[in-house]
């Protein structure tokens, strides 16, 4: 049967997609603070359920729970289409800065605020009304499909391996639509076919047992001033890190990375503009930018703490300094040796006594270009969209590795989200016009994939 019918249902449902958006973001689900997070899986359990999806919450140990969702297709039962999402959201803070309520869903003519709005609530109602559609127009699915909505994605997504070896089998598919997609200013929808791992640190120094005068800082270490002169160790001011062996195993882009990347448009004066900044690390202009956010390992200063930082002025020496490191890391970079690295440089730096948390290590995962599903998702994003950029990787982070590893399937990343619609910020939104041309990518996405080799 023709999508027609099915395309002109989306149009009819946006008032339900909307309204179901709208409950969903009006429950808190901030992972970092273990809010509201059992709440939210169990209403988007429900919402499942609502739109004819077959639906289950999955829990081990006192993990956050994931959410299973599934619908099986009569006509074609042997192959299956998995939706990655998540349902937990970032911290508020500041929460001075928001116009509105951060969990109102407050809506103002073709945006929708409140956090996860976009990331990544947006995403997931829009892949449950393609869903529904289908059901709703032909009363089938053209292929299996399935729902893996986890409750701990910002944070790390720390046991969604442990979730996913579990339930292999059950999460078994052939195809992995990636749980978010950005939309450049242009309206066009960004491919991703992959993403950067990371490894998650905190290095941390105590010189005493309590804060001190400040007059004492001829005779006490101040751990503020080793710990930065350990930081200036890690990497150069154009942002090549300075460990040794760090790029040992780093994956070169190859001609088909780079021919895709040349085609990729970057708008350098608008993204400074949005971003408020004269120039790009290390001068960077052109490809050498394109180059740097899909393969390029990076290392990152996320937080650094230390005395008194409160206003007005206080004169002490800190007995304690810490630091949050994040490291971007690329295909054939494994966290665990890079770890291992990191040691092991601080202690030939003379830093042997800085102590080192490991919070998280993800690998990167790239799925090849010329694989058939990409041709199912450009095309579906061609006919929706009527333009979409493809790109080598996405510079940010996910547990992509995992499910392509452990599952054996490709993932690809496309979506709803505006490149600047403010997620992880104060007056995050999701734009309603992208919402419904994502939703409409979505059914095209699963009619071309069920007919594809």
């Amino acid at each position: 049967m023709s999508t027609k019918k099915i395309l002109q249902h989306v149009d009819k449902d946006m008032t339900l997609l909307i309204k179901d958006l709208c409950v969903l973001i009006r429950q808190p689900s901030v992972s970092a603070k273990n809010q509201g997070i059992k709440k939210c899986a169990s209403l988007v359990k429900n919402i499942l359920k609502k739109s004819g999806i077959n639906a289950e919450i999955l829990s081990m140990k006192d993990y956050p729970p994931i959410v299973y969702g599934e619908v099986k297709s009569k006509k074609n039962p042997n192959k299956t289409l998995l939706f990655y999402n998540h349902y937990d959201v970032q911290p508020v803070d500041p929460i001075e800065l928001w116009d509105e309520d951060p969990f109102s869903g407050k809506i103002k003519g073709n945006k929708i605020f409140g956090r996860g709005s976009s990331d990544d609530k947006g995403e997931l109602i829009t892949r449950i009304r393609a869903v529904t559609s289908f059901l709703k127009v032909t009363g089938d699915v053209p292929c299996n499909v399935k729902f893996v909505i986890e409750g701990e994605e910002e944070t790390g997504s720390a046991h969604i391996e442990e979730y996913l070896k579990k339930y292999r089998k059950r999460f078994s598919c052939d195809g992995i639509i990636w749980e978010f997609g950005h939309v450049d200013s242009k309206n066009r929808p960004i491919i991703d076919l992959g993403m950067k791992g990371l490894l998650y640190v905190e290095l941390s120094l105590r010189e005493s047992d309590m804060d001190s005068h400040s007059s004492l800082a001829v005779l006490i270490k101040n751990p503020a001033w080793r710990l930065v002169e350990a930081l200036k160790t890690l990497r150069d001011s154009s942002g090549k890190i300075l460990i040794k062996d760090w790029y040992d195993e780093v994956l070169q882009l190859n001609k088909s990375d780079i021919k895709i990347l040349k085609s990729l448009p970057f708008d350098e004066k608008e993204f400074k503009k949005e971003y408020g900044i004269r120039e790009f690390l290390g001068k960077k202009t052109g490809l050498e930018i394109k180059k740097s956010l899909a393969g390029e390992p990076t290392c990152n200063i996320a937080g650094i703490v230390s005395g008194y930082y409160g206003e007005g002025a206080k004169t002490v020496l800190p007995a304690e300094a810490r630091a949050k490191i994040d490291f971007r890391l690329v295909p054939n970079m494994s966290p665990k040796k890079q770890v291992m690295r990191l040691k092991r440089h601080l202690k030939a730096k003379g830093f042997g006594d800085i102590k080192i948390k490991v919070y998280h290590g993800e690998a990167a995962a790239r799925t090849n270009p010329k694989h058939p599903f990409v041709s199912d998702v450009t095309l579906a994003a061609r006919r929706s969209f009527g333009k979409y950029l493809l790109s080598v990787s996405s510079a940010g982070t996910g547990p992509m590795h995992a499910f392509t590893h452990i599952l054996k399937a490709p993932a690809i990343a496309v979506g709803s989200t505006y490149v600047f619609s403010r997620i992880h910020s104060p007056n995050e939104f999701t734009r309603i016009d992208l919402l419904k041309k994502t939703t409409k990518c979505m059914c095209l996405i699963l009619d071309n994939f069920a007919s594809s080799n």
